[in-house]
C-alpha cells in the first residue's frame, strides 16, 4: 500500500518534473490500488477543471493497473461501451492518456494522473515522477 507520504511525495515529484521542464500549470491526483484520493496538488494557474480530469485518469490508471493511454486505444473502436462505463462509475472512467499505475515490484499500489497539458505532458509528468520516487510503471518479476 501507498502512504500518504509516499502520495505526497508522488506529488511534489510531478509538480517538480513540469516545473523543471516548463510544462503548463497541472493538477495530480495518487489513488491508492481500490481508486481512493490519497494525494492530489494543483499548481498555480491550472485549469481547475484540470483537477476532475486528474482524478479521473487516476481512477482510471489504478482500476486497470496499465497507462491510461491503454484505456484510450481499447475504448476507440467502442465508444458506446466507452460511454456505458463512464456512466456506471459516475464519471470516474475516464480512458484518456496522462496517468501511469504505480508498482512496488510485482504490487500494484496504485496510480498518479495528471491533467493540464496534452495527454502526452500528462504521462511524461507522471512517468518521470513515478521513476524519480523509486517505483516503476509496471510490474517487475520477482
Amino acid at each position: 500500500m501507498l502512504t500518504l507520504d509516499e502520495a505526497l511525495n508522488l506529488c511534489t515529484a510531478a509538480r517538480e518534473a513540469a516545473n523543471e521542464l516548463k510544462a503548463p500549470p497541472m493538477s495530480f491526483a495518487v489513488m491508492d490500488v481500490g481508486g481512493h484520493l490519497l494525494a492530489f496538488a494543483r499548481m498555480d494557474g491550472a485549469p481547475w477543471v484540470s483537477a476532475e480530469v486528474a482524478l479521473g485518469k487516476a481512477w482510471t490508471s489504478a482500476a486497470y493497473g496499465v497507462p491510461s493511454a491503454a484505456q484510450k486505444e481499447k475504448m476507440s473502436p467502442m465508444p458506446n461501451f466507452a460511454t456505458a462505463l463512464i456512466m456506471m462509475t459516475h464519471g470516474r472512467f475516464t480512458p484518456q492518456t496522462g496517468a501511469v499505475p504505480i508498482y512496488r515490484g510485482d504490487a500494484l499500489l496504485g496510480a498518479l494522473g495528471a491533467s493540464g497539458g496534452t495527454g502526452e505532458q500528462d504521462q511524461d509528468m507522471c512517468t518521470r515522477a513515478v521513476s524519480a520516487t523509486g517505483y516503476s510503471i509496471s510490474s517487475q518479476p520477482r
